[in-house]
């Protein structure tokens, strides 16, 4: 198994992956016309190749995991002040979790990110995603707050668990 930095090659996997892990993560936590919502704005072919060569303080990249030639994870952040940083995505292949390819992803970006000038980093999860929280506290980050989940409205009703680590 490979993880590096994805090129643009890796794109139509990464949209691939993204796409179905987020259609297995939600159903019961998000309305089915939100999960399509977010996915034909942010795992669009377009999107993704545009972030894999636009690289930034704002969006350190992708990274993916590729075996046997096929993306089955990808990840990415990046800086939300100076030395703070953010875990913005990561999704695997629905098919190969708890192979740690997660835990690789998160080190590929951790790294990276420190290299870059982080001392923090924090991450959003979907309240009641059960397959990303106990990840998250696994890995060393705590809880912190709970707001509205990012693009939804107060009204709506979703909730967003902010974590954070230093690292």
């Amino acid at each position: 198994m490979d993880i590096r930095l994805a090129r643009l090659e890796d794109a139509e996997g990464i949209v691939r992956v993204c796409t179905d892990a987020y259609r297995h993560t939600y159903p019961g936590i998000i309305a089915a016309s939100h999960i399509e919502k977010t996915i034909k704005e942010f795992y669009n072919l377009e999107r993704v190749e545009r972030e894999i060569t636009d690289v930034s303080d704002a969006w350190n990249g992708w990274f993916v995991a590729v075996d046997n030639g096929q993306v089955v994870g990808a990840a990415g952040g990046g800086f939300t002040a100076d030395s703070v940083a953010e875990l913005f995505v990561i999704y695997l292949d629905p098919a190969r979790k708890r192979e740690g390819i997660g835990s690789r992803l998160l080190t590929a970006v951790t790294d990276d990110q420190r290299a870059r000038g982080a001392k923090e980093q924090w991450v959003s999860v979907q309240k009641y995603n059960d397959m990303g929280i106990p990840f998250y506290e696994a890995v060393g980050f705590e809880y912190q707050e709970e707001r509205p989940a990012h693009g939804y409205s107060e009204e709506e009703g979703y909730r967003s668990l902010r974590y954070k680590r230093r690292i």
